[in-house]
């Protein structure tokens, strides 16, 4: 099956991949954020790829599975599982294909479970949940489609981000520019605090006497 993702270079993706998803956010006027999803991996540094969209209906992994057959290296798996969280939609088999596969991570709008597993080792896997249940495995579900994940809506190729904070997604489109004005405020931070170190920091909301 033909990629036809909008491209985005390595060298982008590497830039992406020093920045934290509150900078990110803070440059999208904090508006697209991933509410309720946050990592059950072992974070050691920040999750950046190319989404590869999936869309299941609740509890349902069959099309998730589809899914892993169509990984491309650097592939972040999204899926919408409609924010569903009694039943599991992948576990440590799963995303040990996906790792093994070349994915550069997983994120699950619904449970994952064997979060033990998956919480001893780096490979970034974000969720709304866990919960030791499986799921069913009959479909209908879509690869390749926009999807909602806690809110934050994630068209095919977009570049997605993740650490500690949650994700947060970035359009092929506007990644340049905005990945120009989120250095920049990453050097102002970078400042602000080698001011409070050295003990010259005066707040911008302080009172002039």
């Amino acid at each position: 099956m033909s990629d036809t993702r909008p491209a985005v270079s390595g060298a982008l993706l590497d830039r992406y991949r020093k920045v934290a998803t509150s900078l990110i956010s803070d440059n999208l006027q904090r508006l697209p954020g991933g509410v309720g999803i946050r990592p059950f991996h072992a974070v050691t540094g920040i999750m950046v790829g190319r989404a590869l969209t999936v869309k299941t209906r609740p509890g349902d992994n069959a099309t998730i599975h589809q899914a892993l057959d169509q990984i491309q290296p650097g592939d972040v798996i999204v899926v919408d599982g409609g924010g569903d969280t009694s039943r599991a939609l992948i576990g440590e088999i799963m995303s040990s294909i996906a790792q093994h596969r070349g994915a550069a991570g997983m994120i699950i709008d619904g449970a994952i479970r064997d979060s033990g597993a998956i919480a001893a080792g780096s490979f970034p896997v974000f969720a709304r949940a866990a919960i030791h249940v499986g799921p069913y495995k009959s479909g209908p579900g879509h690869i390749g489609v926009p999807v909602s994940i806690g809110g934050m809506v994630v068209q095919p190729g977009d570049i997605i981000v993740g650490d500690e904070d949650g994700v947060v997604v970035v359009s092929p489109a506007e990644a340049e520019t905005l990945i120009e004005a989120v250095e920049a405020q990453a050097r102002k931070e970078d400042e602000i605090l080698l001011s409070i170190r050295e003990g010259r920091y005066v707040s911008a909301y302080s009172k002039a006497e």
